[in-house]
């Protein structure tokens, strides 16, 4: 059996075994990239990631490319022809959860600077690595996504629950949750040493 094994979410669906191997838990610091992942989260609250993981680029495509200045002007017509797009998820909430989510990045980034190192503050500047073992050791939320959904639907974000967040600063990199078995986890700065 091969000592280092891939982390079993990801399955064999290559759309999936693509995003856990040059994707998932990589450390993003461009602030509009993670804007655009944090959206992405949202519309998949409910659902699989793998669910939204098809559907990205149809995303990219129909909401000018998750940019914030773009979506923070959307009005009725815009949002309705994206309610009637079978390529995203029509989640009336949801597409206009995305609107408000860019005006309150829109609105932080006026009064107060940049949305990544808001983000990034939630884990001290730094990726956490946590060195799990088995999948059943990963928590759906932790005490810091608790602090970051706190703080964002203090400043008007939404869909931003705590384990919406813990799912996000795994994508983004905030936290290493590669099992230590995972060649990634590694490859992505994990050092504690696997328990036999």
């Amino acid at each position: 059996m091969n000592t280092f094994e891939k982390c079993p979410w990801c399955g064999e669906t290559p759309v999936y075994v693509a995003y856990h191997d040059e994707e998932w838990g990589v450390p993003e610091r461009d602030s509009r990239k993670l804007f655009a992942m944090l959206l992405l989260e949202g519309f998949q609250a409910g659902l699989s990631w793998i669910t939204v993981l098809k559907k990205r680029e149809h995303y990219l495509e129909v909401m000018d490319g998750l940019d914030p200045e773009k979506i923070a002007l959307y009005d009725e017509t815009k949002i309705a022809a994206l309610l009637t797009d079978p390529g995203i998820i029509r989640n009336k909430l949801k597409v206009r959860g995305a609107v408000k989510n860019a005006k309150a990045l829109l609105a932080y980034e006026a009064e107060v600077g940049s949305f990544s190192d808001l983000l990034w503050s939630f884990t001290g500047g730094k990726t956490l690595d946590n060195g799990f073992v088995s999948i059943e050791e990963v928590p759906a939320s932790t005490p810091a996504s608790d602090a970051m959904s706190k703080d964002l639907k203090k400043r008007g974000f939404t869909f931003v629950g705590s384990t919406i967040c813990y799912a996000f600063m795994e994508a983004v990199g905030m936290v290493n949750d590669h099992l230590v078995t995972c060649p990634r986890y590694r490859e992505l700065g994990g050092v504690k040493t696997r328990i036999s």
